[in-house]
């Protein structure tokens, strides 16, 4: 198996649960664009390969899995989704990822956002602007200064660009007693940093409200056949860092409705603030594990074509609204 992103935080776990499947060993094949990965000491083999952006990376990708004789390509990041997507139908193997057009709508959160709309979903008001004027004209319209708003880039992945605009801040308190990379500023700050016109293209939204809540699952292009939801909690470095798996029927309908609009094949993971859906990911996230519930793996085997759909729906039964997953940091030493 080639895992793309083998430097991602959670290649670690994702790696040890398709190694402890239960029904045969595994060759694990890791890739990733900087040599400092976690993949190259937990994979069987290790390669550095170009960006998921550049022109070269499913080329890159391709000829590793004709040398590794790689038997299924499970991406990691969504950065890697739009390159492999383009040309999946070129490789010999499944390849985890959806159609083109599936990740191009996702990845647009502006167009996500107004499809969601469209379909009868929640989901923040919003303007897509580019430059400083327009990010100062959206907030206004929005509510600010009265109201917080918040912008990110339209493509965007881990909270990378997310910045909340919130006049009220205490810069005071930021510059002492918080860590550095704070999301919160005002707007004059925003206005003073960005270019007044042009690129980048941002979206300025309502600031959602609410717990934090994901749906995880493995769908076939129509509908779910297998996901739970769970919460998302304790935040560190922009990563979640604790989960609660939910039983939640009415959030796993939402979930198919969003999966038959967008044609989601493979892993999705899907994140809501409130009852807002601010995020739609057509790949693999983090799991909560279950030691008779191995998602990673059961995806791998329904690309493989060994198991049915109607096999993996009946595996419902066994998700546990009990099960919790705390995240932690640990590190790894070696001679060089």
């Amino acid at each position: 198996m080639l895992v793309s992103a083998s430097g991602a935080p959670g290649t670690a776990a994702l790696l040890r649960a398709l190694r402890k499947n239960g029904e045969r060993e595994v060759r694990l094949v890791g890739t990733d664009m900087q040599e400092r990965s976690i993949g190259r000491h937990l994979c069987d083999a290790f390669h550095l390969v170009p960006a998921g952006s550049d022109s070269g990376f499913a080329d890159a990708m391709l000829e590793l899995v004709e040398r590794e004789g790689v038997d299924v390509v499970l991406p990691q990041s969504s950065f890697d989704l739009q390159g492999l997507a383009a040309v999946r139908e070129r490789f010999p193997v499944p390849v985890l990822v959806s159609s083109p057009e599936t990740i191009r709508r996702s990845n647009d959160k502006a167009e996500t956002y107004a499809l969601l709309r469209r379909v009868g979903v929640a989901a923040p008001d919003f303007r897509r602007v580019h430059g400083a004027r327009e990010v100062a004209a959206a907030a206004a319209e929005l509510g600010y200064p009265e109201r917080p708003v918040c912008f990110k880039p339209v493509f965007s992945s881990g909270s990378r660009g997310f910045r909340i605009l919130d006049s009220h801040v205490d810069r005071a308190h930021q510059l002492l007693h918080e860590r550095p990379g704070s999301v919160a500023m005002r707007l004059e700050e925003a206005v003073e940093l960005l270019p007044t016109e042009g690129d980048p293209e941002l979206l300025v939204m309502e600031l959602a409200a609410g717990g934090e809540r994901t749906i995880d699952g493995i769908a076939d292009g129509r509908r779910v056949v297998l996901g739970h939801p769970k919460t998302r909690e304790s935040m560190r470095a922009g990563l979640a860092m604790f989960f609660v798996t939910l039983e939640d029927p009415a959030l796993m309908e939402l979930a198919d409705r969003i999966v038959e609009e967008l044609a989601i094949e493979h892993f999705f993971n899907i994140q809501l603030v409130g009852e807002h859906v601010i995020e739609i990911n057509p790949r693999i996230s983090t799991i909560v594990y279950q030691e008779d519930l191995n998602l990673p793996w059961l995806g791998v085997k329904h690309a493989l074509g060994e198991i049915a759909p109607d096999e993996l729906r009946s595996l419902a039964a066994r998700i546990r609204p009990t099960r919790r997953a705390l995240r932690y940091f640990d590190q790894l030493e070696w001679d060089e």
